[in-house]
């Protein structure tokens, strides 16, 4: 039985109250980009160093972008007018709602955001209070104004304000309602010239939206528009301003019910049931319906797909497929304005958005949808899901590239392939450090084989490595399931060209694999029936016979099962490196502040000094292959001699034998954490040590300190983890973290590759 409607309504409310007041009340901070941390850093920040900006910048205003935050800030304003679901509740109350959005621009893009609210409902007034400001932002996000008023607003601030304007209640749900309809009349076979279009509002979005339309092909003398007082004809005397009036057309109609028959689209800006069903059934074949009444649609879903079985439907809300969401949009939007600093967000800017948005539903999604959904292209995937990681990579290039070649961009980019770079970068967060890896492993061929080769995440990661040529997977796991999840995933993968399966139930190899595997392990307890049965079951141990017998030049597996059983079993088939003592765990942290390296997190509960400087060693040869050079702290509670101890003479120990081995390594110890991070803590102990700056590999005197630190920084930074890699086996194996995500298993799969192209 469902919870009572009114206790969850009021539960989300106590939930969402506590959520803006806890920890501290709000969802923005400002956090400064410069230290702070002594005189000199003031006397740079403020007076006097910085008249030296300022007198640059009075000489030429293009600077502001080179030594202030104006190129990367975008200011939120309304006046509280029209809240979404709201309605006019005023600038303070509207509040919440800009922080929020400026949460997304942050989030999403990584824009800086002042959300402004004021008080003045005079479109006049507002517009004198707003034109001043544009010295301090590199764009204006109007949000939330009613209509009409919002249309004078945009065009008076966009002919005075030398920076872009945009009205996302307009523009960004114009701009993905076109790429629903390019996509919704593609999949009915329609062209956009012919089809015929009945809109319920004819508000700002409304009015934005068919302008879009337009833009693409539509034709006016195929558009019907009505609002809550009828339809939009010659009629009245009511809708003659330049926005709406453009949408009149001569007719006796009064209602959209009259001049619905035939319809191919359908687009609701209104209210719940404007669309009823009897209009439904009488539009025409394979209608695309767009019902974006927020809270509830115009006609639900499910019975608009009741009465027409062929529709696309599309709404606003986030628990249908198909939504409508404007941060699909507008943070990447702003994001390519700014990068060419753009002076304005043009009619071919926001085309260009468009149709980016309406080919990114076409590929195979990365990850699945919040809801679980695989995100399939047709009709109920014609938009992308709004967590898609790819749409910054898409949009910001396509409107940064239409602004340059419409000729609104003060900045043009010149580097294609590094402003590319920059967004991956962004995205991913391993875009830069792994850049190396996987331009190592690129076109290469190198085979690796997923032991857990039904996964959904290794079969989307698989598709993203074929498609960059990073690796060719060797999936682990039975055909007809494997092939059902392609297909039920929308995957481009070919089982007979694409990939290869090692079947674990039927396999021509099936003796080959159990006779290797017994005389590798069978003067260990393990007798041919039980060798038989592990090769039968355990697909780390198969995966690792294929490598070990030239049919797989990596592994990659961990997803079900503990770690320490799957170093068991590489270990037993793949053996160990020469000179190598055993395998070791290094984990890869990247965070804001930079790129850490962490071991061993995962294998030794207690090393040794000797075995900590073969760990040491090993990490420092995984470094270089990220182009890394490795600056060492050996970590424990004492201070270089501070104190007396186990782990404190173990770490002195493993400094002098480290030293000894490989006396170019730099390498410091034995130390607490804030010293190996802060040379000024560090200066005061030892003033000539041969470390500088932040150590960049953290060496542990035992398993509890390595995976604890490790844990804890990964969640309190928001960092992301790359590994763990696995250091020592007699081939590239990698055991994955079973939280992994299809990007993380493609990390590790490029690490395996490039590890299998130069030797591991």
């Amino acid at each position: 039985m469902s919870a009572d409607p009114t206790e969850q309504k009021r539960a989300l409310r106590e939930a969402a109250l506590h959520f803006h007041e806890f920890p501290k009340p709000g969802k923005l901070e400002i956090q400064p980009t410069k230290p702070l941390g002594n005189q000199r850093d003031l006397a740079l920040a403020y007076s006097p160093g910085v008249a030296a900006p300022c007198e640059e910048i009075a000489s030429d205003g293009e600077a502001a972008f080179r030594y202030t935050s104006r190129g990367n800030l975008v200011a939120v304003i309304s006046n509280g007018t029209a809240v979404l679901g709201l309605g006019n509740i005023g600038a303070l109350a509207s509040k919440p709602v800009m922080e929020g959005k400026a949460v997304l621009f942050k989030k999403f893009a990584g824009i800086d955001v002042f959300d402004l609210e004021i008080d003045e409902i005079d479109p006049k007034r507002f517009i004198e209070a707003v034109a001043p400001l544009w010295p301090t932002f590199g764009g204006i996000n109007l949000e939330d104004i009613r209509a009409p008023d919002c249309f004078e607003i945009e065009e008076a601030l966009r002919e005075r304000m030398p920076i872009p304007v945009f009205h996302d209640d307009q523009h960004g749900t114009a701009i993905i309602v076109g790429a629903a309809v390019l996509n919704g009349l593609e999949l009915a076979g329609k062209r956009i010239e012919d089809v015929k279009i009945c809109t319920s509002g004819a508000g700002a979005a409304a009015i934005a939206c068919l302008n879009v339309l337009v833009g693409l092909g539509a034709r006016h003398e195929n558009i019907w528009v009505a609002d809550k007082d009828g339809l939009v004809t010659h009629r009245r005397n009511d809708v003659n301003d330049k926005w709406r009036g453009q949408f009149r057309r001569v007719s006796e109609a009064t209602t959209l019910a009259e001049v619905i028959d035939g319809a191919d689209v359908f687009l609701g800006l209104s209210a719940a049931g404007a669309l009823k069903p009897e209009m439904v059934k009488r539009m025409g074949p394979k209608p695309l319906i767009l019902a974006l009444a927020n809270p509830v649609p115009e006609i639900m879903p499910e019975e608009a797909r009741e009465l027409r079985p062929d529709a696309m439907v599309c709404t606003g809300r986030s628990d249908f497929p198909n939504q409508v969401n404007n941060v699909l949009c507008f943070p990447f939007i702003f994001r390519g304005a700014l990068d060419v600093q753009a002076t304005t967000i043009n009619e071919e800017m926001k085309l260009a958005a468009v149709r980016a948005i309406a080919k990114l539903a076409h590929e195979p999604g990365l990850e699945v949808s919040p809801s679980g959904a695989p995100a399939v292209y047709g009709p109920d995937h014609i938009i992308p899901n709004p967590f898609d990681q790819r749409l910054i990579l898409r949009i910001a290039p396509a409107v940064a590239r239409a602004a340059m070649e419409s000729g609104v961009a003060k900045r043009p980019i010149e580097d294609w392939e590094a402003y590319q770079d920059s967004l991956n970068r962004f995205v991913f967060r391993s875009g830069l450090v792994m850049k190396p890896i996987i331009d190592r492993a690129q076109g290469q061929g190198k085979r690796i084989a997923f032991a857990d080769g039904e996964d959904e995440r290794v079969l989307r990661a698989a598709q993203v490595l074929l498609e960059e040529r990073i690796a060719r997977p060797i999936l682990i796991g039975r055909p007809a399931v494997i092939e059902a999840r392609i297909e039920r995933f929308g995957l481009n993968l070919r089982l007979d060209s694409d990939i290869e399966i090692i079947n674990p139930e039927d396999d021509p190899r099936y003796r080959d694999y159990v006779s290797l595997f017994h005389s590798l392990v069978g003067r260990k307890g393990v007798t041919p029936d039980t060798a038989r049965t592990i090769v039968r079951t355990n697909t780390t141990v198969i995966g690792a016979l294929a490598v070990k017998r030239g049919e797989a030049d990596g592994l990659i597996c961990g997803l079900q099962g503990q770690y320490i059983k799957h170093v068991r079993d590489i270990r037993s088939v793949l053996g160990l490196q020469e000179s190598v003592r055993d395998v070791s765990a290094l984990s890869m942290l990247i965070m804001p502040r930079g790129v850490f390296f962490l071991a061993d997190t995962y294998v030794h509960m207690d090393p040794t000094p000797e075995e900590i400087v073969g760990i040491a060693l090993a990490a420092r040869s995984h470094l270089k292959r990220f182009n890394i050079e490795a600056k060492a702290a050996l970590l424990s509670y004492s201070n270089f001699g501070s104190r007396d101890g186990e782990t404190a003479y173990k770490m002195r120990e493993a400094y002098r034998l480290l030293k000894a081995a490989a006396p170019d390594m730099i390498v410091e110890g034995e130390m607490q954490g804030d010293l190996a991070l802060n040379e000024g803590l560090r200066e005061r102990y030892i003033p000539d040590s041969i470390l500088s700056g932040e150590a960049n590999l953290l060496l542990f005197p035992n398993l509890d300190s390595a995976n604890l630190s490790m844990t804890l920084l990964k969640e309190m930074t928001n960092a992301l983890s790359v590994g763990p890699i696995l250091m020592g086996p007699g081939a590239p194996a990698h055991i994955l973290a079973p939280s992994v995500t299809s990007r993380g298993i493609v990390n590790m799969a490029a690490i395996t590759a490039s590890e299998a192209v130069t030797g591991v």
